[in-house]
């Protein structure tokens, strides 16, 4: 079976496959554009072959012609509804960069015990909210509310905050385009520093924006439950040793909630469950009150 990096490489790759824009510091332009990827992927990337599902949705929500964009929207619950959130652990392009990053060999974020530790748990419990928030403020609330001169409204998220265009996109192009730089203000230099404490956070936390700040990951994450791709737990064979919890890097107990909204995918605790209790693949089986999936036994 492929494992779940090369799935990841062949992607990001495959998402970033116009090279001349990274030796000619130019955006590709071509049909392909008009179609979007699952993952987040950086529209103006020089490599990027295809729109990012967020890029799109901001920039139909934002036209004075259009108030909803069901083509963007309806690819999305698309995607939810098959993958859920194994999108962001197999197929987004930044989460790869994420990955890496994490491997770089400074101070990591370890479990605290005690009851210093309980609060810093349920802090970083509270703070995964915040994705939420960006997709409701910056996603789609200030793109349809807030208007600009031309009756347009500004994607406001990608604008203001995206630091995974800037790290992919900004960066490449102003290394390519020297009077680029020249041209740079406030607004740059207000995403380079949300870029900067993204790749620290990242270098610390294992998928710091993922967890934290990424609005598609916000989106797709509610789909856990009733995705086609799942992970299932036998409850018979689970002798509940909380192996899974442990090297569960985003944080989930599957032995309590397989259809976790945190949950990508990664299959990391149906390698490590020493009694083969969980496994994953396509098969549906809603994550309700009363599913075999989820109910303590």
């Amino acid at each position: 079976m492929v494992s779940r990096k090369i799935i990841q490489w062949i992607a990001a790759l495959g998402c970033n496959a116009y090279v001349p824009g990274f030796l000619k510091g130019r955006i590709y332009r071509g049909a392909l554009k008009s179609v979007c990827v699952p993952g987040l992927n950086c529209y103006s990337c020089p490599g990027a072959v295809a729109s990012c599902p967020l890029g799109a949705l901001q920039a139909v929500i934002g036209e004075s012609r259009y108030s909803f964009s069901y083509y963007a929207v309806g690819l999305m619950v698309a995607f939810g509804l098959l993958l859920g959130r194994a999108i962001c652990g197999f197929l987004c392009p930044f989460g790869l960069v994420q990955e890496l990053l994490h491997k770089v060999p400074l101070f990591k974020a370890r479990p605290v015990s005690s009851a210093r530790g309980a609060r810093l748990a349920l802090l970083a419990k509270r703070a995964r909210l915040v994705k939420y928030v960006l997709l409701a403020v910056f996603v789609l609330s200030l793109p349809l509310f807030t208007k600009g001169e031309f009756g347009a409204g500004a994607p406001a998220f990608c604008k203001y905050i995206c630091p995974a265009g800037t790290i992919t996109a900004g960066g490449p192009l102003l290394a390519a385009n020297p009077p680029m730089r020249e041209a740079l203000g406030w607004l740059f230099a207000l995403k380079a520093f949300i870029a900067l404490a993204t790749i620290l956070g990242c270098i610390t936390i294992y998928r710091f924006f993922c967890k934290f700040l990424c609005p598609l990951g916000a989106f797709y994450g509610p789909f856990n439950k009733i995705a086609l791709y799942q992970v299932r737990l036998d409850h018979e064979k689970c002798s509940h040793c909380g192996v899974c919890a442990r090297v569960c890097q985003m944080g989930v107990d599957p032995s309590l909630d397989c259809g976790n909204a945190e949950c990508v995918r990664c299959k990391d605790c149906v390698k490590a469950c020493p009694t083969s209790a969980l496994s994953a693949g396509f098969r549906y089986e809603p994550h309700g009150k009363n599913s075999p999936l989820t109910k303590t036994p």
